[in-house]
């Protein structure tokens, strides 16, 4: 049979789509970082290093540690919920799973900000959070709950669980569950089952969880401005007041090509995580 000739028009399309919601805008940040900023707005056409040599300054270590560390709490915190949510999930009936999967992806429906700022209500010194502990006579002042850095834990842990959650889920069920049943036949502890069975099968969809959530986490910066008052700057916060506030929109660019920096690592880690095991199946 002679092949069929002509283009694939969703192929180009999708190359298309590519290339400018994706390359193209990625290539105008990277130009952009090695601009000089305009002595009264925007910025003049002369390529410098000075932004990236900004990047090295002192004062904004505190900025880069801050980021990292929220970024890995609440990665390591959507984890812990996830993986047991996730496992109790997969151990449903049919219909009890359907609606567990509804209740998950409800909070997508609505808008993070909105979201943020119910929570802002329930934190806040008169919110119904100390207000409920009060009349239990748990406390005997309001708790200083909101503008903490555990708020904005807290925030950052709700809005990303469900991509844990969902992540881990589609991993867990596709178990094996012969091989648990053939590890307890071997008299296998249940940690012994865990680690040697079921971390392993499962491994996938907690890095394909973990990048999912420390990408945005990373990067996100209206649960700090709003949970946190400001109290914490974040890479996020960081970048929204250079191109907002202070207009030097080459350096709010060279803090966003960290970002995006940071972005390619973890997709590499995990990239190169999932080749092997394709090679080790393979073999």
């Amino acid at each position: 049979m002679k092949k069929k000739s002509g283009w694939n028009a969703p192929l180009v399309l999708l190359g298309v789509w590519t290339l400018l919601l994706v390359l193209f805008p990625l290539l105008y940040v990277l130009l952009m970082s090695f601009l000089t900023t305009g002595e009264s707005f925007g910025v003049e056409y002369k390529l410098t290093l000075a932004n990236y040599r900004r990047l090295l300054e002192p004062q904004y270590y505190g900025v880069y540690r801050s980021s990292l560390r929220i970024a890995c709490l609440t990665t390591a915190f959507t984890l812990l919920l996830g993986y047991p949510f996730a496992w109790f999930l997969s151990r449903q009936r049919e219909r009890t799973r359907n609606v567990l999967l509804m209740l998950v992806v409800i909070p997508f429906w609505t808008s993070a900000l909105m979201r943020t700022y119910g929570w802002m209500i329930l934190l806040r010194n008169k919110g119904l959070l100390n207000g409920l502990l009060q009349a239990l006579h748990l406390i005997d002042r309001p708790i200083r709950m909101l503008n903490t850095p555990g708020a904005v834990l807290l925030g950052m842990t709700y809005s990303l669980l469900p991509f844990m959650i969902l992540s881990i889920y589609t991993s867990v069920e596709k178990l094996d569950y012969s091989l648990v049943e053939a590890a307890r036949d071997l008299y296998a502890s249940p940690l012994q089952v865990f680690w040697t069975v079921i971390l392993p099968q499962t491994l996938p969809g907690i890095l394909s969880g973990c990048v999912l959530v420390f990408v945005p986490a990373a990067g996100m910066y209206f649960i700090s401005d709003l949970l946190g008052g400001g109290s914490g700057m974040l890479l996020g916060n960081l970048i929204n007041n250079q191109l907002t506030v202070s207009r030097d929109w080459p350096f709010g660019a060279a803090l966003s090509v960290i970002l995006i920096v940071i972005t390619f690592l973890t997709m590499n880690v995990y990239r190169r995580y999932t080749l092997s095991e394709r090679r080790d199946d393979d073999a």
